[in-house]
């Protein structure tokens, strides 16, 4: 096979962003999950893309595990699902056991909660009683493992959180506060403590804007990767993701364009074109090859769709080339496509 001669530099690869989906209702079909169609557009906008998902249901010990494991990438993970108060929400905890800290109530958390908990009230017509039982158990929604930030939620102000694993926390920069222990029945403290404190609100920026949250400075954050915890309902979770991208990972974005260049290849097969395949990679850092086999397509038939996707000074470069290895094994080429 002709050896392809060397491009131009490419642009550097984008560091790679992951998508965790928790909840048994994925996994027994009783919903259908929405997020990662959804993620991949989000990031497509951005000059981004998704590189993996995870499923995993409702079991501590599995979500723990896939908890670490993304911990440990240090990618830019979203984790949709399982961070309510409720029996079967364990992601808040797990998180916390994934990077071996305790968890707490987070002030700025509480205060949003608690601001939640008085504007229901207000809609209602009812007195908002801080100290009543079902009030506190929501603050569990705001516990928290130690050096958690929160993500603004502009739906209904409960918020978010993301963790850095532990090489973010330096210093204190993204210190919870004083630990304050889990609120009951989620740990074991005397759930009439926090009660004391009634509905006082906690300092911070106002209240159900989107704004950098927690104090920490946007471009520390953004330069490394971590797990950033939403809710499992859409209209919650895909604005904060947005918020997520937007505020802290904004010089990720890909200013250039990303395009698609492919071909139909008809009566070949992937093991013969591959290495093909693998001497674009090689010579074209930066540019993926890809291949779509069809065995009973409407109109094509049994084909390959064959293509190369990236930047697109080096896609152009490249496309011809891959053409030019395709006719060098007598390839039969049907339509050619682009897709930006």
């Amino acid at each position: 096979m002709t050896h392809l001669s060397a491009p131009t530099p490419p642009v550097s690869a984008a560091p790679r962003f992951g998508l965790i989906i928790v909840g048994d209702e994925i996994l027994s079909g009783k919903r259908a999950d929405k997020h990662m169609p959804k993620v991949i557009e989000l990031l497509k906008a951005r000059g981004l893309q998704l590189d993996y998902a995870d499923y995993v249901g409702d079991s501590p010990e599995r979500i723990t595990a896939t908890l670490k494991r993304a911990f440990a990438s240090g990618d830019v993970v979203f984790s949709c699902g399982g961070i309510g108060a409720t029996p079967d929400d364990h992601t808040r905890q797990c998180a916390a056991r994934a990077l071996g800290r305790d968890l707490v109530l987070h002030p700025q958390a509480e205060a949003l909660i608690r601001q939640r908990m008085q504007d229901l009230a207000k809609e209602q017509g009812t007195v908002y009683e801080a100290d009543r039982p079902d009030n506190i158990h929501r603050l569990n929604m705001g516990v928290f493992p130690v050096g958690a930030q929160i993500i603004p939620n502009p739906f209904n102000k409960i918020p978010g959180f993301f963790c850095m694993g532990d090489a973010s926390v330096e210093g204190g920069q993204f210190s919870a506060g004083p630990p304050q222990g889990e609120l009951a029945p989620s740990g074991g403290s005397d759930p009439h403590e926090v009660g004391k404190r009634g509905g006082e609100l906690a300092a911070g920026p106002p209240q159900g804007e989107l704004a950098p949250s927690g104090g920490s400075d946007s471009r520390v954050v953004g330069e490394r990767g971590g797990i950033y915890f939403v809710p499992g309902f859409p209209v919650m979770a895909w604005p904060m993701i947005e918020w997520v991208l937007d505020t802290h990972y904004p010089h990720l974005f890909q200013t250039s364009a990303w395009i698609e260049k492919s071909v139909i290849v008809f009566g070949a097969m992937e093991a013969t074109l591959t290495p093909l395949m693998e001497e674009i990679e090689r010579v074209y850092t930066g540019v993926k090859v890809f291949s779509l086999p069809s065995v009973d397509h409407p109109q094509y038939g049994r084909h390959i769709e064959l293509g190369v996707k990236g930047e697109p000074g080096l896609v152009e470069q490249a496309y011809p080339d891959l053409l030019a290895g395709l006719r060098g094994f007598n390839a039969k080429l049907g339509p050619e496509l682009v897709h930006n």
